[in-house]
């Protein structure tokens, strides 16, 4: 499924009702998730994110900006975020089977369109700019909406697209594809935004101007700039590349704020930027209190963080994602403003949470939706979730044994255990709805019409693809179960002895998922006749079953004469 994302940035953030008129238009487009919709008082902006298909997300941008520019007068407009027009921003980013170059294919359509059926000036930034001086957003928007007018006079800066004329009512609009930008403040125990601001210099990759110290003052703000010998400030760089950051005061918590911007969250890391923020302003006497994602998050970003800090505290890694995801929650301080939501914060849950996956299911609907007297989900969907199961049982006696005093020198073997019991935990858990979704696609492709000669020959071609899937996928979870059995193998003997019974359980469940997804293997390749693939994935198939058994039988006696001493 194609996937783009859209974060429009709207220069609205008090009056509900126009956000409302403008979210109402974007949400009207067929196949267009609403994910996010974050107001802001103080800054009188609004970030709205959503999701969906390359087209649908190209006719939604436009509409968001044109509703925009029908309820937003800039010229009445006050707030503490830099901004170029009701629309300020409009950016689109590939979330999933979508390349660059067609994010940037579509921007172009969405910045021509504005400016031929609105006459709003655009310019197009990031990986759409045409000319490299706009390539950064704060380039772009120098000046702001003040200085638009005389802006706009300048040939340097004729939109891309759009009028060169002034329109005080809906100002500019900057479009363009870029990677995922993370929008993050850390929060402070001060109301002094000079303070935040001196924080922000030393962290941002642009750095600050070289000052002479003040002998009279602490803040490095107060000294005097050193230049260059044609007067230009002499630059000391950042901490971090891309990252961009200031400092600012919100009236509506009380306190100063570094208001960061990630362009790239896996060069200069969420948690590596909060940490430094945390000793600088220990340095200046000051706290930081916590600190607030604005709009979603890629999982990514929060997982990385969360692994950062159990590494630090020497906590195993191997458990679920909720909870690295709650160990970044807590330290970061993420609740410390406004409660996050991980369910509406994080990209991956926001999609989720408007699908019908079997895995995302309470265990009392799936067992009720398998019960019914439709053939599927069936016993490759209850293989792959026993296979979990097992999973996550060797995953908990990981981390238990990891914990222990008494097996300190299995720390870092136990650590690896339990992140690939989770990983197979995931996996398996995602083919739950995969081997679902294999079988109804085969469904789908024995009903294509064949009246003529080509109809019927893409039918058959269709129909074994879609078998072949439907082998390959049951063929993955046996021998993701028979991967659970050999690790059960290694516990069984080096595991805290008081979970042994886990592991066998572990074992008997990961047999069952074996014996029952090769079931399933075979049964599918009746559908393909006598052919070389089918001998081969049948030998296959039982030699995974031969494996299964051997290594079951001995974790089986393993686990018995641990239990009956």
């Amino acid at each position: 499924m194609k996937l783009i994302e859209c974060v429009p940035n709207f220069s609205e953030g008090k009056d509900l009702s126009k956000i409302r008129v403008i979210t109402n238009a974007i949400e009207n487009i067929g196949g267009i998730t609403l994910l996010d919709v974050d107001p802001g008082p103080d800054t009188n902006r609004t970030v709205v994110t959503f999701v969906g298909s390359p087209t649908a997300v190209e006719e939604a941008a436009f509409l968001g900006i044109k509703t925009a520019s029908e309820v937003i007068d800039m010229s009445k407009h006050k707030g503490t975020h830099p901004r170029i027009g009701a629309t300020d921003v409009c950016p689109l980013i590939p979330v999933s089977n979508v390349s660059d170059k067609e994010c940037i294919e579509i921007s172009i359509r969405i910045a021509k369109r504005v400016g031929d059926e609105l006459g709003i000036p655009v310019y197009l930034y990031e990986k759409s700019s045409i000319k490299k001086y706009r390539k950064r957003l704060p380039d772009v928007r120098k000046g702001e909406y003040e200085g638009l007018a005389k802006k706009l006079k300048d040939p340097k800066w004729r939109p891309d697209y759009g009028s060169t004329k002034f329109n005080s009512a809906s100002g500019a609009t900057i479009i363009g594809a870029r990677d995922f930008l993370i929008a993050y403040n850390i929060n402070l125990n001060t109301r002094d935004h000079r303070l935040a601001t001196d924080i922000a210099f030393e962290l941002r990759e642009s750095g600050r101007s070289k000052r002479i110290p003040n002998p009279d003052s602490l803040n490095l703000l107060d000294g005097k700039i050193v230049r260059n010998p044609d007067g230009s400030p002499v630059k000391i760089k950042g901490l971090f590349k891309e990252v961009k950051a200031v400092g600012w005061y919100v009236d509506l918590y009380k306190r100063a704020q570094i208001s960061i911007n990630f362009n790239n969250y896996k060069v200069a890391s969420i948690h590596d930027v909060f940490d430094a923020a945390c000793k600088l302003a220990e340095e200046r006497g000051a706290r930081v209190t916590g600190s607030e994602l604005v709009g979603l998050v890629p999982q990514d970003a929060l997982l990385m963080a969360g692994n950062h800090y159990l590494k630090k505290q020497s906590r195993s890694l191997g458990i679920p994602k909720k909870d690295i995801i709650e160990t970044a929650i807590q330290s970061l301080g993420l609740n410390d403003v406004v409660p996050f939501k991980p369910e509406d914060k994080i990209i991956e849950n926001a999609i989720s949470k408007t699908s019908s996956e079997l895995s995302s299911l309470t265990i009392r609907k799936f067992v009720d939706e398998l019960s019914r007297n439709s053939v599927a989900p069936g016993g490759g969907s209850v293989s792959a979730l026993v296979g979990s199961v097992g999973s996550s049982l060797l995953s908990m006696v990981a981390s238990l044994t990891h914990e222990k005093k008494d097996f300190t020198k299995l720390k870092n073997e136990m650590d690896k255990i339990g992140l690939k019991s989770q990983s197979l935990k995931d996996r398996l858990t995602f083919l739950i709805d995969e081997d679902t979704n294999a079988f109804k696609q085969l469904m789908k492709m024995n009903r294509l019409p064949e009246s003529t000669p080509m109809e019927s020959k893409y039918k058959k071609e269709s129909i074994k693809k879609a078998n072949e899937y439907a082998i390959e996928v049951p063929f993955e979870v046996a021998s993701l179960c028979l991967r659970i059995l050999e690790i059960a193998k290694i516990l069984v003997e080096k595991g805290n002895p008081n979970s042994v019974s886990d592991v066998g359980v572990a074992s008997e469940v990961a047999l069952s998922g074996v014996r029952g997804a090769a079931m399933n293997v075979l049964i599918n390749l009746q559908g393909l006749g006598n052919s070389a693939y089918c001998k081969k994935k049948e030998k296959n198939v039982r030699d995974l079953i031969k494996k299964a058994e051997t290594l079951h039988n001995d974790i089986f006696k393993k686990t018995l004469n641990t239990i009956i001493k």
